[in-house]
């Protein structure tokens, strides 16, 4: 959620699907649902994205692109729940066939084709996330989180493994009976902590800090002179600072002489 705060529109058009998806389709389920108010003020909240690879077409018949089609699924029993909503929820339950905890809501397409190689604003953003509602007046919070989720994986915060114990696991012929064998088709993304930028000696030695402060989750565009372009990464959220050193937290207030 921090990471999408940062994105602009121009950021997504740096997607590429091939090389910045580890999965041609997938299921994202969050731990609770997103309360969303859209450009009417209505309110929606989303428990899961769904995501496949596609060909996208433009108005003339050769004119194709790479595309991902995103899926948003409401909370059949979430936090937004208007009436005619929970008749409807009823009903189905009183004839016996009950809707499904996830419900598809709506549907999104995204280039995939790194139609822009750079994104055309460069500056930092930070990012945060506190819980609440998220206004999304342009439409885009999907597309943004879901560029921030494929591009944190890729960026190395995830460890992608065959699947092991019994996630990822299915009856097999050739075991013994009971017996479960790995799904050569499911792969397991166990997070993980991110890797500490090493400091540059040459810099940390003109500053003496005397406190730790938490630097929030910002966007930057990282030079990779291997691809010979830039590429949107993130860094934070961290705790800056000498690690015996007392923690700095609370608001800030600056004042100016006049």
């Amino acid at each position: 959620m921090a990471a999408a705060a940062t994105l602009e529109l121009a950021d997504l058009s740096t997607l590429d699907r091939d090389r910045d998806i580890l999965a041609p389709a997938g299921l994202l389920v969050l731990p609770d649902p997103v309360v969303i108010v859209n450009r009417t003020g209505s309110l929606s909240d989303t428990k899961a994205f769904g995501w496949q690879f596609i060909t996208q077409h433009q108005i003339l018949p050769t004119a194709q692109y790479s595309g991902v089609q995103v899926t948003t699924f409401m909370d059949r029993d979430g936090p937004v729940q208007p009436a005619e909503w929970r008749m409807a929820v009823s009903l189905a339950r009183a004839s016996g066939s009950p809707l499904p905890p996830l419900m598809p809501d709506g549907m999104y397409g995204m280039r995939g084709d790194a139609c822009l190689r750079v994104a055309l604003r460069s500056g930092p953003r930070d990012g945060e996330w506190g819980g609440g509602r998220v206004d999304d007046p342009y439409d885009d919070f999907v597309g943004r989180y879901m560029f921030a989720f494929w591009r944190l994986i890729a960026q190395g915060v995830t460890d992608a493994s065959p699947s092991r114990g019994t996630s990822g696991m299915r009856p097999t012929a050739g075991g013994r009976d009971g017996s479960m064998l790995p799904d050569p088709d499911v792969r397991v993304i166990r997070l993980a902590a991110p890797t500490p930028r090493p400091s540059d000696p040459a810099r940390e030695v003109k500053r003496v800090y005397h406190h730790r402060w938490p630097v929030r989750m910002h966007k930057v565009r990282q030079w990779y002179p291997s691809r010979q372009e830039h590429r949107v990464i993130w860094r934070g959220p961290y705790i800056k600072g000498p690690a015996d050193a007392p923690l700095m937290v609370g608001e800030k207030t600056y004042l100016v002489d006049s």
